[in-house]
Formats: C-alpha cells, sequence, structure tokens
C-alpha cells in the first residue's frame, strides 16, 4: 500500500542522493535506455549512492549494473561541481523509494567510451531498460520525461553537448 502524502507533506521531504552519468561515444553520442517501467521515457544511467559511497563510485557503479560496462572501459572527463535536485510529479512520490523522498540530487559525470557497442549488456544486474541507444543530445531532451527535461538540458549544456 502506498502512503497518503499531502503536498506540505512532500515539500518536508528530503532528497534521495543520486550519480548520474552522460555517457558519450567518439561522435558525443548519448548512451540512453528506454525504462521498462515507464515505456517511451529514455534516461541517462543514473541511481542511487549509497551510505558512505563516494558520488563517483556511485556512477561508475550505476553504469555497471545498467549497462554492463566495466569502469575500467570508461574515462571520466568532467564533472559538475555541485549536484542538481529535481523534483518528483506529486503522484509518482507515494509510488517511488516508499514515499521517503520527493525528489533526487544527482551528481552528473560526463564520461567517455570508445569499445564495442555489444559490450553493453542490459541484463547485468537487474534490468531496468527495455534497450537502448546512442542519441544526440536534442533527441535525449525530446524522449525524456518532462519531469527531468530542464535538469537533462543543464547537464547537457554544462557539458558542453548542447
Amino acid at each position: 500500500m502506498t502512503p497518503r502524502l499531502t503536498s506540505d507533506d512532500i515539500a518536508k521531504l528530503p532528497y534521495r542522493p543520486c550519480a548520474g552519468v552522460c555517457l558519450t561515444n567518439p561522435d558525443d553520442l548519448i548512451w540512453v535506455g528506454e525504462r521498462l517501467d515507464y515505456p517511451g521515457a529514455w534516461q541517462m544511467p543514473q541511481g542511487g549512492i549509497d551510505s558512505g559511497e563516494a558520488p563517483r563510485a556511485a556512477a561508475l557503479r550505476e553504469l555497471r549494473e545498467e549497462t554492463g560496462i566495466a569502469p575500467d572501459a570508461v574515462r571520466v572527463i568532467d564533472e559538475l561541481s555541485d549536484p542538481l535536485p529535481y523534483d518528483l510529479p506529486l503522484d509518482l512520490v507515494p509510488k517511488l523509494w516508499k514515499g521517503q523522498y520527493r525528489g533526487q540530487t544527482q551528481h552528473w559525470f560526463r564520461m567517455s567510451y570508445a569499445g564495442p557497442d555489444d559490450a553493453v549488456d542490459l541484463d547485468y544486474h537487474e534490468r531496468e531498460f527495455k534497450r537502448w541507444q546512442w542519441m544526440p543530445a536534442a533527441d535525449v531532451l525530446t524522449s525524456i520525461v518532462p519531469f527531468k527535461r530542464d535538469l537533462y538540458a543543464h547537464v547537457l549544456a554544462r557539458f558542453g553537448l548542447l
């Protein structure tokens, strides 16, 4: 059963610490996956930061879990100096993370990958994506859920991809 939360309750909730990866190939296309639980919504690899885990370590772990790409196959080329928050739509708050968070505060890293596409293994860990592709930055912005669009635009602009 999902908890009943008012908008005032939600406003008092903390943000979930998270790390995100903007993975680019040699053509500056961006790796995105279509979410299993939200068909038609694409996103870059991202996930929660475990207690005591550094954001960079979490980003590399999440990249491995979601794509199967090993940390030694990528190069970290940039990171944003400050984490960026986003709020979930009010109707999603009770459904995600047991209603404990209002959204996420994301630490973003740009990483490059020049390896083979067949190294991608969506089943490496718990599968989160139906499929994946390399996508131009402008297409990434039109393919993600609307509530993350401003954050993604900021991330891609700061990494010089827009």
